[in-house]
This record gives C-alpha cells, sequence and structure tokens, in this order.
C-alpha cells in the first residue's frame, strides 16, 4: 500500500489475491487498476495480464515467511516459501518479459536481508532469497537492455514482520523498524533514477541493525 501511494503519479496495476482490498486501494489512487491474481497458481499468469499492452516497470514486493528449524520446518511450508518468494517471480517476470523488452524496462525486485545471511531458524526463508537474489543476477545478465534492481530491507513494519515477530516469540515494536513509507521512497528513487545508472543492490538497515 505505501509502495503503491508512493508511485501514485504513475499509471498502476496491482496485483493480489484480495479483490477486495485491491479494489478499495485503487479507489485512493488517481490513475490505477487492480487484477486479482493468486501467486501459488502461476499458471493463470499469462491469462490475468494478456490484456495489458505495455508496461515499463514491474516490481516483486509479495512474500511469505514462516521461521523454524531445519528439523521442524515441513516439506509444505518449504513449497510455500519457494512457490510465492521465487517461482511466482520467476513465471510473472517470464510473462512479462516481452514487454518489459519492448519498453527497455526494469524489474525490482524486494529481497530481504535474509537473502545475504542465513540465520538459524530461517533456513527455508533465506534459501527462497537467495535463489531470487541469483535469479536477479541471471535475469540481468540475459537482458541487458533492462534495468534489473533488487533492494535488500532489513526489519519493516508491515504485518509479516508482526508474523515474524510473533514466531519469535518477541514483542512487535513498530516504532523501531523501516517504516513502510520510508522504504517506498528508497524503491521510487531506485525506479526513478537516470538509465545512466543503476542501483543493482541496495541494502536498507533497520536503525537498531
Amino acid at each position: 500500500m505505501a509502495l503503491a501511494k508512493e508511485l501514485a503519479h504513475h499509471h498502476l496495476i496491482l496485483l493480489g489475491r484480495d479483490a477486495i482490498k485491491l479494489e478499495a486501494l485503487v479507489k485512493t489512487l488517481p490513475d490505477a487498476q487492480s487484477i486479482a491474481l493468486e501467486l501459488r497458481q502461476p499458471d493463470s499468469f499469462a491469462a490475468a495480464l494478456e490484456q495489458i499492452p505495455m508496461i515499463d516497470n514491474l516490481v516483486h514486493n509479495a512474500g511469505v515467511a514462516n521461521l523454524g528449524s531445519i528439523e521442524q520446518t515441513p516439506l509444505t511450508l518449504w513449497r510455500e516459501m519457494l512457490e510465492t518468494n521465487v517461482l511466482a517471480v520467476v513465471e510473472l517476470t517470464r510473462v512479462c518479459l516481452l514487454r518489459l523488452r519492448e519498453s527497455n524496462g526494469q524489474v525490482l525486485l524486494v529481497n530481504s536481508g535474509a537473502g545475504l545471511t542465513a540465520n538459524a531458524n530461517w533456513s527455508a526463508y533465506a534459501a527462497s532469497k537467495f535463489a531470487l537474489r541469483a535469479f536477479a543476477d541471471a535475469l540481468s545478465a540475459e537482458e541487458p537492455n533492462l534495468r534489473v534492481q533488487s533492494v535488500y530491507p532489513g526489519r519493516t513494519a508491515t504485518q509479516m514482520q508482526q508474523h515474524v515477530r510473533t514466531q519469535e516469540n518477541a514483542a512487535y515494536q513498530p516504532e523501531q523498524y523501516i517504516q513502510p513509507s520510508t522504504l517506498a521512497q528508497t524503491m521510487r528513487a531506485m525506479l526513478e533514477l537516470p538509465r545512466d545508472s543503476i542501483l543493482q543492490q541496495v541494502i536498507v538497515n533497520w536503525r537498531n541493525a
């Protein structure tokens, strides 16, 4: 939501699973539309996006995080995180690739500090984010006319972070973390940077790091 508001001066196409919430957000923006999309059903992407004639910027900012030791994390949770955090990104990019080439567009991937360092109890989530990093590297190498950028935020005051803190049996103190609006401003700067340069990897730490 914070990113959509920060980029409200662009024409936005918002994707998500909750059509009601998407429509409510669209009504608050001057030039936006929504498409209901379940990221764990990648076979539906091509048909859902076929009416979009042009894509200048593709931002991947959806994700799920479930913590646990390797011993305690079942395969179902590994699948959920890999499907949402990696495979959905791969297929959505592939479906949009021709239109991105036509516009000499850019792809911005929201990674995580866990995509740089894997800690205990973060194995599945970190693995998905390490894979996302590898995908960004390969995409950049294969598509030199696209600008491929990744941002690696630390703890951010979102519902996902609240879920993470619950799993850590710790208090959720949103005022101590990166604010969504701050991260959104960072991402806007990356997207609107003149094309003679690239912020290929941007690490955003929270103030208590």
